[in-house]
């Protein structure tokens, strides 16, 4: 608790110094203009984390093959291929059923859940191969995105950093 006797440089030495030192000014400044600072204050602290909305977008793949659409599916994040070079059947699916199914379209990545700093884990499946991996999607800057496929409990990860076309 701050005490009323506590001066200003003492308080900007502590802990979030800042909103201590508004609180204390707001407080002696009369309880309408306390009143306005605690309101802005919840709706700061109560504001969703800026990075879930910073890898929403289209992002290219480093040789320019495919697009993915990161985007939200219900408390998460999931990829959708919507462009290929070249388009293709997912032929190396382990299930013979989805062998014919276009992948243009096809969710890639799925599931990656906010594990905090700009990095979400899920599950990526690799077209390539045919297998999904335990994933692990990473914010590089403004214009990056790191995308691993996993093994072993995360032990061995394997990526490439795709680049935000939009």
């Amino acid at each position: 608790m701050i005490e009323a006797e506590t001066s200003l440089p003492r308080l900007l030495s502590r802990p979030l110094p800042r909103l201590r030192a508004a609180a204390v000014l707001a407080l002696r400044s009369g309880p309408a203009l306390a009143l306005a600072a605690a309101a802005a204050l919840a709706m700061v602290l109560a504001a969703p984390p800026a990075l879930a909305a910073e890898a929403n977008g289209i992002w290219a793949r480093p040789g320019g093959s495919s697009r993915i659409q990161i985007a939200p599916c219900g408390g998460a994040l999931c990829g959708t291929l919507v462009w290929l070079r070249e388009p293709r059947n997912d032929t190396n699916n382990p299930d013979p059923a989805r062998r014919s199914r276009p992948l243009l379209g096809s969710q890639t990545v799925f599931g990656m859940v906010a594990d905090g700093g700009g990095r979400w884990k899920g599950k990526v499946y690799n077209a390539e191969d045919g297998k999904t991996y335990s994933g692990i999607m990473t914010l590089v800057g403004n214009t990056g995105l790191k995308l691993e496929g996993c093994v072993l409990g995360g032990l061995i990860c394997k990526g490439e950093t795709w680049q935000r076309v939009k």
